[in-house]
């Protein structure tokens, strides 16, 4: 099967790989899959590097990797926009760190959703702001917001930006229609500006769940940025190019010029591998998609079956965020690893009582890891 082939990527300086090098240890952790890329992505890589030139290459003047954004939002999403909206960045972590830079003052406060992936946490700090973190909690087996904590953040008139991932890393939850009235309701409210990664929103998992772009909530009057990239769904990550989508020109205009200077072009081999995943790779995608619903499926059987252990199944995305608490022990990371499985520790995403496990590899790699947490 086309998502079971185990490739080797301990000669190749794989991140994910290096952590654990030298040790027994399968690594588990950073959000890029184990399995190889489509191949009209890999066709469209060799063409371009059989051109021979690889000078500077304007993403706006690429017309085909632009019109190939906009086809696809409006094919998988009904959002129709237009190619000036787009702002394209090397990766979503610089691109949230712009929007602290864009939209707030030193001392302001931004509002993040809990727990979050590292980089996301980081921002505030290190753009001179103060976090002030909007838990999550769980209602009827599903993970969504503190909205009462959301609303009372929201009215302190420091807070100026709300950042959150849809769908949700790392609990994997998609915010429904409903929720999302609730955050532009309490964002318009608050004259608080949204900026929402969505990273994983083309790995909606939950047959009963779909994805809205906060860009296309007509309520915002286009004064949100939505962040996305082909990175995470067709592992091209390391290629280092991603979007963010801005309708309004006063805010669009605010977010490139706190981009001046600090912030690179994409690569040109990155819109290429972009051009293509949008173009050409639907069949591949769908694949994907049902391959990790199957993993999902297996993962959550067996892990809620080991005592101590409790996973809620995320409605998108190929991690699992994993209750340790049960086990009672001080380092849940460490009573992974010594069992041989390396995971993400919750400690970096706000909660030391769990792990998250990347299930984006083959079947067989996540059996093998179900057999070293059970022996």
């Amino acid at each position: 099967m086309l998502f079971d082939q185990i490739i080797d990527r301990k000669p190749t300086y794989s991140f994910k790989w290096e952590k654990y090098k030298g040790q027994d240890i399968l690594p588990m952790w950073v959000a890029d899959t184990e399995f190889k890329c489509a191949q009209p992505i890999l066709n469209a890589l060799q063409a371009r590097t059989d051109h021979g030139l690889m000078g500077y290459t304007l993403p706006a003047h690429h017309q085909a990797a632009n019109q190939a954004v906009v086809d696809w939002l409006a094919r998988q999403y009904g959002w129709e926009i237009s190619a000036d909206w787009i702002v394209w960045t090397p990766g979503v972590v610089p691109a949230f760190n712009v929007a602290c830079k864009a939209y707030c003052q030193p001392g302001d406060k931004v509002m993040i959703q809990t727990p979050n992936y590292p980089p996301l946490l980081a921002a505030p700090k290190i753009n001179g702001l103060q976090r002030v973190d909007i838990g999550t909690v769980e209602e009827n087996g599903r993970w969504t917001i503190d909205f009462s904590e959301l609303e009372k953040q929201a009215a302190d008139p420091a807070c100026k930006l709300f950042i959150v991932c849809n769908p949700m890393n790392p609990v994997g939850s998609v915010f429904s229609t409903e929720e999302l009235a609730r955050v532009t309701q309490i964002c318009v409210d608050n004259d608080v500006l949204l900026c929402s990664d969505e990273i994983h929103c083309d790995l909606i998992l939950d047959e009963n769940a779909s994805h809205l772009p906060a860009g296309k909530i007509p309520e915002f009057n286009g004064k949100v940025v939505t962040l996305m990239a082909a990175s995470k769904t067709f592992n091209i990550a390391g290629l280092g190019t991603s979007f963010a989508i801005i309708e309004d020109p006063k805010t669009r205009l605010q977010f490139i010029n706190a981009a001046k200077g600090i912030m690179p072009w994409v690569t040109v081999l990155g819109l290429e591998a972009t051009l293509a995943a949008f173009t050409e790779c639907d069949e591949w995608h769908q694949a994907l998609i049902t391959y990790l619903r199957g993993n999902l499926d297996y993962l959550t059987t067996e892990i809620n079956k080991i005592d101590g252990l409790k996973l809620i199944p995320p409605q998108a995305t190929f991690l699992a965020w994993i209750d340790a608490s049960g086990l009672g022990v001080d380092n849940p990371q460490k009573y992974f690893e010594d069992k041989g499985v390396g995971p993400s520790p919750g400690a970096d995403f706000g909660d030391k009582n769990f792990i998250r496990i990347n299930f984006g590899c083959p079947r067989e790699q996540l059996e093998q890891a179900i057999v070293r947490l059970t022996a």
